[in-house]
């Protein structure tokens, strides 16, 4: 059984939809424990300007950071060709750019028509092909499954703009349920559709919890073929431009079923849980989520389907 990628977003993601202000060595301290816990990818921040987002002021700290720990794939976020060329400078392994499938959240997100949009994904593909070709570039599909904005999102919207990034040149393009709208039947039909259209560039799954059904999500994603899944350790984040949108799934409830499931994830769930301790410290009056760290494993608990570390 091959082994799931798990990328944790909360560094950026769930940093970025609440007002506190993380401490850069708090950053650095909880980056690191994840990383340890064998998390093997981390959005680590995004590229905005301080001023928007004053949670993302210390992102080039964040990313040299990260960049030390061994094995960890760095990744981060830039809504712009500014903020690409600003990552790609940094040194990430990985970049995610928005793209939402709805103009209405285009231009509530990232203030630019699809036009804008696809302009400068075709910019920033070009710098990445002739400066940085190592760096792996995904367009990350905003509102693919439905858009609080907009409302209901077709499945023919959502490939129409997915076969449209590819044809532009990303290596990848992932889905997801910014609104927290999805349900299982919508996204293993989606994901199925999606794998036949771009084949090899069909990417990853970042869901969210609004309406409860994110793990539900997760089992119709993997039986779609998805091997790659977002989540946010305590469950922390949302889109402050899509309302209402709270809540990514919580990473240790994820590895926990996904680990007794069967499958690999190459994450010491105890070590995870440990790492979570890094986080309350860093946000000691947000609230963190999760089933998994609130009861605890399972006594005898054995992840049948890991990796010996």
């Amino acid at each position: 059984m091959a082994t799931l990628l798990i990328s944790e977003v909360g560094p950026r993601d769930g940093l970025q939809s609440i007002t506190t202000v993380m401490p850069t060595a708090a950053k650095h301290r909880w980056i690191a424990a994840l990383a340890a816990a064998g998390v093997p990818e981390i959005e680590v921040g995004s590229f905005v300007p301080a001023k928007l987002l004053p949670q993302m002021a210390d992102i080039q700290q964040v990313v040299a950071q990260a960049l030390t720990l061994p094995g960890l794939r760095v990744a981060a976020l830039a809504p712009n060709f500014r903020g690409a060329q600003a990552a790609f400078e940094a040194g990430v392994h990985k970049l995610t750019l928005p793209v939402s499938v709805t103009e209405a959240h285009s231009l509530a997100n990232v203030r630019k028509t699809h036009a804008q949009m696809a302009d400068e994904v075709r910019n920033v593909v070009a710098l990445r092909n002739e400066r940085y070709p190592h760096i792996a570039l995904e367009a990350g599909l905003s509102v693919a499954f439905g858009c609080t904005l907009a409302g209901a999102v077709s499945d023919d919207e959502t490939l129409r703009m997915a076969t449209t990034m590819a044809a532009l040149g990303v290596d990848e393009v992932g889905l997801s349920d910014t609104s927290g709208y999805a349900e299982p039947v919508q996204v293993r039909r989606l994901f199925t559709r999606l794998q036949a259209e771009l084949g090899d560039r069909a990417g990853g799954a970042h869901f969210h919890n609004t309406r409860g059904q994110g793990l539900a999500n997760v089992v119709a994603a993997l039986e779609a073929g998805v091997t790659t899944f977002d989540a946010s350790q305590g469950g922390i984040g949302g889109c402050p431009y899509a309302p209402g949108a709270s809540g990514n799934i919580v990473t240790e409830d994820l590895v926990w079923m996904l680990q007794a499931m069967g499958h690999r994830t190459g994450i010491d769930l105890p070590a995870l849980l440990q790492a979570r301790t890094l986080l309350r410290e860093g946000l000691p009056d947000e609230p963190l989520y999760g089933h998994v760290p609130d009861a605890g494993l399972p006594k005898g608990f054995v992840a049948t389907g890991e990796v010996a570390r």
